[in-house]
């Protein structure tokens, strides 16, 4: 690994970009202050001003994850019509996407947020994720597209599955080049438990 010096600039957010590139290569097991400050090239004691001790640099790093996610999921209904089928299929598309690009990291969110010393910020942030995928339910309800009931019990087996198959694509478990073709199964079932019911 080499030695990146540090000089002048944003300390925090040097030492989030190569935490995440340790989270990356080596998982946070291998997270260390001391090391990131010696990788940057700043005195042991630095990163103290701005992480107290490594849960600290974790929540640091889950937080910019939920947010970058935030970005991405929100910018994945940007130009997509007002359809639901159209949005899920974005949304599932989106977060899938995610996911295999950032798998250390979505896995350290997802066990970070369910800590209970995780604080009221990053906690803040994964539940900006519900709220994204309720309004998309929500207005597929008003439109007619989705069934009626509760938003939580019709988001929750949706969020199930699509987190399930991004679990699968990121693990290798899926056949190869199988990821696209079950992007469009994981819509086409979404919809299907989705849909209205018929009235005779």
């Amino acid at each position: 690994m080499q030695t990146r010096r540090y000089h002048h600039g944003d300390l925090r957010a040097a030492l989030l970009t190569r935490a995440e590139e340790t989270l990356r290569e080596k998982g946070p097991a291998e997270l260390s202050l001391r090391e990131l400050a010696r990788d940057l090239g700043v005195s042991h004691a630095a990163p103290s001003r701005h992480f107290k001790d490594k849960q600290a640099l974790l929540d640091g790093l889950a937080l910019l994850g939920f947010d970058r996610l935030g970005a991405t999921l929100g910018a994945s209904q940007e130009g997509v019509g007002s359809a639901f089928a159209d949005r899920i299929d974005a949304f599932a598309r989106a977060y899938v996407g995610f996911a295999g690009d950032n798998a250390e990291l979505l896995d350290l969110m997802y066990s970070i947020k369910h800590d209970p010393s995780a604080s009221e910020d990053l906690v803040n942030a994964s539940q900006q994720l519900g709220i994204l995928a309720l309004a998309v339910i929500t207005e597929g309800q008003r439109a007619g597209e989705v069934r009626e009931g509760s938003v939580e019990s019709i988001a929750t087996p949706i969020f199930s599955t699509l987190h399930g198959f991004a679990s699968l694509a990121v693990s290798g478990s899926l056949p190869e080049g199988a990821v696209e073709s079950g992007l469009n199964d994981i819509t086409a079932y979404v919809l299907r438990g989705c849909a209205p019911d018929a009235r005779g």
